[in-house]
């Protein structure tokens, strides 16, 4: 370990796979992240960061002089290596993987250093670093915490070889003492049933998450059977004669259908009763997998606390259950699970583990929120706003302003919130919102199909008061990164009566609790707590809406729609407002209605299938 460092500014890079994202952590400090979707508007954008580079340095003041290091997030010579010895063991089929793979080489995939020369202008002389992409994971799960020692879970697709790994963090040191290795692996298996039931891969797995409780796990036993040797321990191995993710451009071949007795189901088609029940049955194969895994984590490490990451720490339906069911006393997990997240874990990586900077946990969190994006004040909002010959009212305080997104509320309108600084991960967290009253039956239908645009069967997620709750959920914890999925308190529950063998759409109507528009199928609700500390701005709303209605819950989705990433700029927010039927759009201290605007000649949102 090298000496302690003073001063260090730390880029971390995650790029070139999925979710291309920059991380800047000064002293320690994360000072900004963002992922590179954001900027460019295309979805899951893996090309290499050089926007989300940009702000970070802008962000932190900094020149690429001034950089100490860059951290690339994995070892691209150790995964070329994987896609080699995998094409060499099963060749010669694969050979379109195998070209895919060689174009890669030549694209800089697997050497990014001349991209991230190019990315700093050739100004950057320091060192370029590497670290193991679980090692990444565990850096972005346990350092951000708030623990001073804790047992470390990563599950994703697959790193440079592995695929899950189980290891523990104290103070300022992580390490990972067990792994699964490429090509069992849990986060491929997912995305094998996410192709099946006619999702995209990598995009569609909360798709699948979601889908699950209107089926029945009828093929669960099929799964550990067939598919997946599963022991005591969480340790799996997958037959690979039923998958083509190692050779192919597909995940599942069609040995796989036959097994299921149905073809995939293709994109857009309906969703039928078979596709409900495979996607409940992986996903209680999923959540026994992780539980088992937890446990096991419990027994190697002896630690009361768990931290998780990787993409599969998205699940958050299994991070419910290991919460109530498991070992551990107290989770936390990265808000940016995925490979986005392996910039900041990078970054953390360098400064506390190769520099050897000590490492003082926060009582809550150092992840300050997630809101690491960029930020826009009055000025660039009016600008923004006037080029567009938008027509806005300028509120002149904050208590005002909530008053009147609270009476727009209850009166049924759906609102856009821009506020602050943007989230970094997959969430919307209060910064770029969509928000509306749950108690409406019919809210989740027209905010999915009116406003998303995506399948009606998607649920939405409550945020609520940190304070009340425990008053409205069956949650003892607070969850202030909605990555908790819990039941709704029994006091707020409805009686239901279900009619055996109705279509989903039937029961999507049912209202089950108080709440109707965030209460899921099943009776639960995928949770985020709002605290003063992490969010100010939401809990002061939140506040008002309850002292108003008596509810202190909202619903909140994410600023965009399918297809799209998370609004970044105000212009992306107009045009996201204007191309849909919102009511209201809130930016900073100013407020549009929907029917005081001009006709919408602008670009429209760009609705991709997802």
């Amino acid at each position: 370990m090298a000496a302690p460092s003073a001063r260090a500014n730390i880029l971390g890079l995650s790029a070139l796979y999925h979710d291309s994202a920059a991380c800047l952590v000064q002293d320690g400090r994360i000072v900004a992240a963002a992922q590179e979707e954001r900027f460019t508007r295309r979805k899951h954008d893996e090309s290499f960061p050089l926007h989300a580079i940009r702000y970070c340095l802008d962000e932190a003041g900094l020149t690429p002089e001034q950089l100490t290091h860059v951290v690339y997030y994995e070892k691209p010579l150790v995964k070329f290596e994987r896609l080699m010895e995998t094409y060499l063991a099963v060749a010669p089929r694969g050979l379109r993987s195998f070209l895919l793979a060689l174009g890669n080489l030549v694209n800089g995939k697997v050497a990014p250093a001349r991209a991230i020369d190019r990315a700093l202008d050739d100004r950057y002389g320091g060192p370029l670093c590497y670290t193991r992409h679980h090692e990444s994971h565990a850096a972005s799960a346990f350092f951000p915490s708030p623990f001073e020692r804790a047992a470390v879970l990563t599950v994703d697709g697959v790193g440079e070889w592995t695929t899950t790994s189980l290891g523990r963090g104290v103070g300022n040191r992580v390490s990972l003492l067990r792994e699964l290795r490429f090509p069992h692996s849990l986060g491929l298996l997912y995305s094998s049933f996410t192709e099946y039931c006619g999702f995209k891969v990598n995009s569609g797995e909360y798709k699948l998450m979601g889908l699950a409780p209107y089926g029945r796990p009828v093929h669960r036993g099929r799964i550990l059977a067939e598919l997946v040797e599963l022991a005591d321990d969480g340790s799996f191995r997958l037959d690979q004669r039923y998958f083509a993710y190692s050779h192919g451009l597909r995940m599942i071949n069609d040995r796989f259908c036959r097994l299921f007795g149905a073809p995939p189901r293709a994109p857009e088609a309906p969703i039928d009763q078979h596709s409900m029940d495979v996607a409940a049955s992986i996903q209680a194969v999923a959540e026994e997998i992780l539980l088992r895994l937890a446990r096991t984590a419990h027994e190697l490490t002896g630690e009361r606390n768990l931290c998780l990451a990787g993409g599969v720490a998205l699940n958050c339906v299994a991070n419910g259950r290991i919460l109530r069911e498991g070992p551990f006393e107290r989770l936390w997990i990265q808000p940016a699970a995925g490979d986005a997240g392996g910039a900041l874990g990078a970054a953390l990586f360098a400064w506390h583990q190769v520099l050897g900077n000590p490492r003082e946990p926060a009582p809550d969190d150092s992840q300050r929120g997630s809101f690491l994006g960029p930020v826009f004040g009055a000025d660039a909002i009016r600008a923004a706003l006037d080029r567009a010959g938008a027509v806005y009212e300028q509120v002149p305080s904050d208590d005002e302003l909530d008053a009147r997104v609270v009476a727009l509320l209850a009166a049924g309108k759906v609102v856009g919130w821009f506020q602050g600084r943007m989230e970094f991960g997959p969430r919307a967290l209060g910064a770029r919102s969509i928000l509306a009253d749950p108690r409406s039956v019919e809210m989740q239908s027209r905010v999915n199909l009116k406003i998303k645009f995506r399948e009606g069967f998607r649920p939405f997620a409550p945020m609520v008061l940190a304070e009340r709750a425990a008053q409205w959920f069956d949650l003892a914890v607070e969850s202030p990164y909605m990555l908790l999925v819990a039941p709704v308190a029994e006091a707020r529950r409805l009686a239901v009566d279900e009619t055996p063998g109705a279509a989903w759409q039937d029961r999507l109507w049912k209202k089950r609790s108080q709440v109707p528009a965030i209460t899921h199928v099943d009776g639960s609700a995928r949770i985020q707590t709002v605290d003063a500390r992490r969010n100010p701005r939401m809990h002061r709303l939140l506040t008002a809406w309850d002292a108003a209605t008596g509810c202190p819950v909202l619903l909140n989705t994410s600023f965009n729609v399918r297809g799209e990433p998370i609004v970044c700029t105000p212009d992306d927010a107009w045009r996201c407002f204007m191309s849909t039927e919102m009511d209201v759009l809130v930016l900073g201290d100013v407020v549009l209605l929907k029917e005081r605007q001009p006709e919408y000649r602008g670009r429209p949102v760009a609705v991709q299938l997802d």
